[in-house]
C-alpha cells in the first residue's frame, strides 16, 4: 500500500535547470573536471560556528568551500563542478535515563548521522542506510574517548548530525562518461567534518572533555597526466582522477592521542621497472592526516574562543 501523505522524489540523480549568462550554448564545453589549485599540504577554507540551534543543549554548523572548474568565472555555479560540505550538529543532554534503565556508572553516548534527501546528486532515502550507520559508529568511537563520562552516572547524551551537503565520491562527469571509480571516498571527508562539528557542539553544550577532538583526512592520489602518485591533505574526490588510499583520524592535540583511525585503499609497492613505485607508506599517510587534523583544530579553537567571548560580553 502506497503512502498517500508523502510525495517521494525521484530515486536517481536529478539536476534542476539553471538559467545564467555564464552558461555557454555548447554543452561539451561545460564538461570540465575541477582541478586542485591548492598546494598538497594546504586545507580548504573552513567556516565553523556554534550556538546555531537555541533549543538544543549545544549546536554547531560547519561548512567547507566548494571547488570549481579552473576556467569557471561564475561564483554561483560551484554545483556544476563539485559539491562542498555542510554539516549541522545538535547535542541533547546530559539528561537522566529512564527509571527502568539499568544503572550505568558513566554517561551513555548515542550518535545519529543522517544525510538529507537533497545532500548528494543521488537522492537519499528517509531511513538510514549502511553507510550512515557506519558513520555513526565511527563518530561514537571518536567521541567516546573524549567525554569524561564518570561525571554523569545514569545519564545519556545524544549527538545528532544532519548532512545538508555531502562530499561526492567522484566527479559527476565520470558517471556520464562511463568511467566509474569504485570506493566511497566522499565518506572520509564527511566523517572528518562530523568529528570536528560534533566536538564543537559538545563543547558548546558544556560537557566536560579531556580535550577537543578534530578530524583530518589525507590521501594518496594519482594524476591523469603521469603515473606518479602524490600525498595530499584534505582531498576532494572530484578533483582527482584516481584515489589510491585515504586515511582519516580523530586527533587530540593536547594529549597527542588518536581516538579513531580509518584507512581505506591499498598503497602497494608498485612496479619499480616502470617507475610507478609508491613513495608513501601507511605511517606517512596517518602522519599527514594528523597534520590535517591540526589545521581543523586551529579553526575549532578559534570558533570556541569567539563563542566564549560573546557569552562573557552578555554577562
Amino acid at each position: 500500500m502506497t503512502d498517500r501523505r508523502r510525495i517521494n522524489g525521484p530515486s536517481g540523480g536529478s539536476s534542476a535547470p539553471i538559467y545564467s549568462k555564464y552558461i555557454q550554448k555548447d554543452a561539451a564545453s561545460q564538461t570540465e573536471r575541477p582541478s586542485r589549485i591548492r598546494q598538497p599540504n594546504v586545507l580548504r577554507k573552513m567556516f565553523l560556528k556554534t550556538g546555531v540551534t537555541p533549543s538544543a543543549s549545544g549546536s554547531a554548523y560547519l561548512e567547507l568551500e566548494a571547488s570549481k572548474a579552473p576556467n569557471s568565472r561564475a561564483p554561483g555555479l560551484a554545483s556544476l563542478s563539485t559539491s562542498g560540505l555542510k554539516l549541522t550538529c545538535t547535542v541533547h543532554g546530559p539528561r537522566p535515563l529512564p527509571k527502568n534503565a539499568p544503572f550505568s556508572p558513566h554517561i551513555i553516548l548515542s550518535t545519529h548521522v543522517k544525510y538529507a534527501p537533497f545532500a548528494t546528486r543521488k537522492r537519499r532515502g528517509y531511513l538510514r542506510d549502511s553507510s550512515e550507520r557506519d558513520l555513526g559508529v565511527h563518530l561514537e568511537t571518536a567521541l567516546r574517548g573524549v567525554i569524561i563520562g564518570d561525571r554523569w552516572p545514569k545519564s545519556g547524551v545524544e549527538v545528532i548530525i544532519t548532512i545538508l551537503e555531502g562530499e561526492e565520491d567522484q566527479w559527476w562527469g565520470d558517471d556520464r562518461g562511463g568511467s566509474i571509480t569504485a570506493g566511497d571516498w566522499g565518506m572520509m571527508s564527511v566523517l572528518s567534518g562530523c568529528i570536528t562539528v560534533a566536538s564543537a557542539a559538545i563543547a558548546d553544550a558544556g560537557i566536560d572533555c579531556v580535550d577537543v577532538v578534530s578530524g583530518g583526512v589525507a590521501a594518496v592520489v594519482k594524476s591523469s597526466q603521469g603515473k606518479q602518485s602524490t600525498l595530499v591533505l584534505d582531498p576532494v574526490p572530484s578533483e582527482h582522477q584516481e584515489i589510491l588510499a585515504a586515511c582519516i583520524v580523530a586527533y587530540l592535540p593536547a594529549r597527542d592521542e588518536i581516538t579513531d583511525l580509518w584507512v581505506k585503499g591499498d598503497i602497494g609497492h608498485g612496479d619499480r621497472s616502470t617507475n610507478t613505485a609508491q613513495s608513501a607508506s601507511y605511517e606517512e599517510l596517518a602522519d599527514n592526516a594528523v597534520q590535517a587534523a591540526l589545521g581543523s583544530h586551529r579553526v575549532l579553537v578559534a570558533a570556541l574562543k569567539e563563542t566564549a567571548n560573546m557569552k562573557l560580553e552578555r554577562q
